[in-house]
């Protein structure tokens, strides 16, 4: 009976089939990655508000004043007061009631100076030029209230981190394709209720649980299109990153024609009622059925694709079946459990965690150039495409190992040299980070496909879902080691940067070289295949060719 990899290489290893399951799941890429990013601009910062005196609506209504002129009553005398204030984050001490004059309501307190009248903090009542364009000026989230913002994108990582566990545990055990579905449905229901959310309290609920679902669709989608391809071709799972970038690249041009915050969101939650068409057209993973005792229905789907590729499978294909390893419901322990395992998954979750750490610090440090938020977010997209070019040219001739390993280390030389150039040629300075940043998104790429390779199909998803929540920790850590340690010494993070770098390309090159290497099917196979490092691939395809799926 042959193996799996020799049913799908004639089958097809990447026919008409496979491209159309690929095409069509790259899509989840482009709307997680509009989640994933979306902050930006649902919680872009006012052009406009200040802080209304209470009393002043009603007042202002009697009067009849626009609200230019309210403001004038309002702002000009605090200014007078305080210079330096803005009458953003607070006001006169004062209240304006039914006894004070249309013409000059300041005559009410009579003689005394501006500098005589008392101050206060603004604490609510604040007035906005546009009050729906962003979630700050919905909620209020401005001046004491700010950090609530970060709150909303911390709990959208958080969410992130939970549906890693949860989903990736259940699409071990439920199937890919019902997960992703599931998944792609909680999406868009849960972004629907977050654009209407009445409160910030509901707001934060449902953007948690849109985070958890977010990245249910991301990882299956992923590792659905890693399977059912052939190991000659696995470097889909960089390609289909690539729709990740275009999803930031298109994001600014969605943000640019919708005015509210509520449209943005929508327009980036919507189309994942779309995929749920996807049950008609997406099959499960053939794979998976194999692991879970599924053979028929396996071998169902590997005669479609074959028919689909213009091709025929022998008659004694007929007899496929699973290996004789005991499929159990998996568990962090059986990632542990043996030695080679361990070592690629502790391997594995630090380079995810200082990925993730470095590029979104990376991406904060910048700012990018110039003052539109619109055609810098654009840049900042872009300059990531040459990194998905650069993977593809060089994976398949040199393998993953090494230019995981080289990416790691030039980045964290990138941040170090950044750390100490001159602040008088800020071109280098940023021209090197780019460098950076540049590196670390192909570390961060390729860590996605090097994490589907490591593992056997009966713990694929969780183990991929498990190691990439550390993805999620570095995200929710990035922005406070960022700001905290930039507050002691500006370049001070690029030194914590280049450090983790550094560490994460000398442990790399401890993980097996994947190039060419058939998916592990069992434990024991990885256990073989990291024995052997970048010398096991021609004794892996011998075991492959005696041993039974």
């Amino acid at each position: 009976m042959p193996s799996f990899d020799e049913v799908l290489k004639e089958a097809g290893e990447f026919g008409r089939f496979q491209k159309r399951i690929f095409f069509l799941l790259s899509q989840t890429g482009i709307t997680f990655s509009s989640l994933f990013a979306s902050v930006v601009f649902l919680g872009r910062a006012p052009d406009d508000f200040w802080c209304r005196i209470p009393g002043a609506a009603e007042l202002s209504e009697r009067c009849g004043w626009m609200l230019e002129e309210e403001r004038n009553f309002t702002v000009l005398p605090l200014h007078l007061r305080n210079k330096s204030s803005s009458g953003e984050c607070e006001r006169l001490d004062i209240t304006w009631d039914a006894s004070v004059s249309c013409v000059n309501p300041l005559a009410h307190y009579g003689n005394r100076s501006m500098d005589n009248l008392p101050l206060t903090a603004c604490h609510d009542n604040w007035v906005y030029e546009q009050p729906h364009s962003s979630v700050i000026s919905e909620y209020d989230l401005v001046c004491g209230n700010a950090w609530m913002l970060d709150l909303s994108q911390a709990i959208l990582n958080l969410g992130f981190l939970t549906g890693a566990f949860i989903l990736g545990y259940a699409a071990d055990r439920y199937g890919r394709i019902v997960i992703y579905l599931l998944s792609c449905l909680g999406v868009g229901i849960c972004g629907i209720i977050v654009a209407f959310a009445t409160n910030f309290t509901v707001f934060l609920i449902f953007r948690f649980l849109q985070g958890v679902f977010g990245k249910g669709t991301w990882m299956t989608c992923y590792v659905i299109v890693t399977e059912i391809v052939g190991s000659d071709q696995r470097i889909v799972g960089i390609v289909i990153q690539m729709f990740f970038t275009l999803g930031i690249i298109i994001l600014p041009g969605i943000a640019y024609l919708i005015p509210t915050w509520q449209g943005i969101q929508l327009a980036i939650s919507l189309p994942n009622f779309l995929f749920l068409l996807y049950y008609w057209v997406v099959p499960e993973s053939p794979r998976w059925l194999l692991t879970r005792k599924k053979g028929e229905k396996a071998l169902k789907i590997m005669r479609n694709i074959a028919k689909h590729n213009g091709k025929f499978l022998s008659p004694h294909y007929s007899e496929i079946t699973i290996s004789n390893e005991e499929v159990s419901n998996p568990s962090f322990l059986d990632l542990v459990r043996t030695p080679q395992m361990r070592r690629c998954t502790l391997i594995l979750m630090y380079a995810w965690f200082t990925s993730a750490l470095i590029y979104q610090g990376l991406v904060m440090r910048l700012g990018i150039v110039g003052g539109n938020l619109y055609l810098d977010f654009f840049i900042s997209g872009a300059v990531e495409l040459p990194a998905a070019i650069l993977i593809i040219v060089t994976i398949d001739r040199i393998g993953r190992r090494l230019p995981f390993a080289i990416s790691n280390i030039v980045a964290g030389i990138a941040c170090l040299i950044t750390a100490f150039l001159p602040e008088d040629i800020p071109w280098l300075k940023t021209t090197v980070a780019t460098l950076g940043r540049l590196s670390i998104t192909v570390a961060f790429e390729v860590v996605y496909l090097v994490n589907s390779e490591l593992y056997p199909t009966t713990l694929r998803n969780f183990g991929v879902s498990l190691c990439s929540s550390l993805c999620d920790l570095g995200g929710i850590i990035a922005p406070f080691l960022l700001f905290r340690l930039s507050a002691i010494w500006l370049e001070l993070p690029l030194l914590i940067f280049s450090v983790l770098a550094v560490v994460c390309g000398v442990l790399v090159l401890l993980l097996p070289e994947t190039k060419g290497i058939p998916l592990p099917e069992t434990v024991e196979d990885v256990e073989q295949l990291s024995s052997h490092f970048g010398k096991c691939g021609k004794k892996q395809k011998h075991q492959d060719t005696n041993s039974y799926i």
